[in-house]
């Protein structure tokens, strides 16, 4: 099946939103023709990849697609992600400052003094640290095992252990290919964001419901509470799901 584009992903979200190219260029501070070219996946105009990915960005979250995916399908259609620049690179090494013609304080002294601070607060720590110990095991007169205090003990309760279940989503995916995944809770907290490999499963649990975003629909298979999904969209499709708790069956 035929793999959707970037540009026609960004042309669906924006007419979906019910927005015009106007408007988000208006939204987004970036210019109608650029918009117009990236929506017909011509990211020539935006200045090169660094600007095109910040172009990419900030379009996206105008029409309601996830930034981090869109932008993580633009780097697999373009040749992967840019290479980080290290430091040491940048400057030219037969270009060396001499540190001891400078006059200032001795980084050198004061260094040792604090390494000798953290040296005796650490002898303290481990003489006087005793008390801060977790109480120790009692043994059983009769059979020698050890047997855990009272105090780090801890029993759940049979009914809050059932409604904890109860109101928990769960929901598991499985790659069959390489694919960028979003999940978040309720509160949209991110509990994952990054590409599952091929052949990996993960899970993952939630309390009311949980929002997932797939880079590659196509990709993966979904159980939602037990419940096989299959996939849920086409290959290279950004699909965007949302899932609660399982409703309890009628009494």
């Amino acid at each position: 099946m035929e793999e959707q584009s970037i540009g026609a992903a960004l042309a669906a979200a924006r007419q979906s939103a019910g927005l015009t190219v106007a408007q988000v260029s208006e939204a987004t501070r970036i210019r109608v023709p650029i918009i117009q070219a990236m929506e017909q996946d011509d990211f020539g105009q935006c200045g090169g990849g660094f600007y095109a990915r910040g172009h990419l960005k900030a379009v996206a979250k105008a029409v309601g697609l996830d930034p981090e995916a869109t932008v993580h399908l633009f780097d697999q259609q373009h040749g992967g992600a840019p290479q980080p620049v290290r430091a040491a690179s940048v400057f030219q090494a037969d270009r060396q400052l001499n540190l001891r013609e400078r006059h200032g304080p001795n980084w050198t002294m004061a260094l040792g003094v604090a390494l000798a601070i953290v040296v005796v607060f650490g002898v303290i720590r481990v003489v006087g640290g005793a008390g801060d110990r977790l109480p120790a095991a009692e043994v059983n007169p009769a059979s020698g095992v050890p047997t855990p205090s009272p105090a780090a003990t801890v029993t759940a309760s049979p009914a809050r252990a059932a409604q904890s279940t109860r109101n928990m989503v769960v929901v598991r995916v499985q790659a069959k290919r390489s694919s960028f995944v979003t999940v978040r809770d309720a509160e949209g907290r991110k509990l994952f964001s990054g590409t599952l490999k091929a052949g990996k499963i993960s899970t993952w649990r939630s309390p009311q419901r949980m929002n997932v975003l797939l880079g590659d629909a196509g990709a993966v298979f979904l159980q939602v509470n037990g419940k096989d999904m299959g996939k849920v969209g086409r290959r290279g499709e950004i699909v965007r799901r949302t899932f609660g708790v399982p409703t309890p069956p009628p009494r």
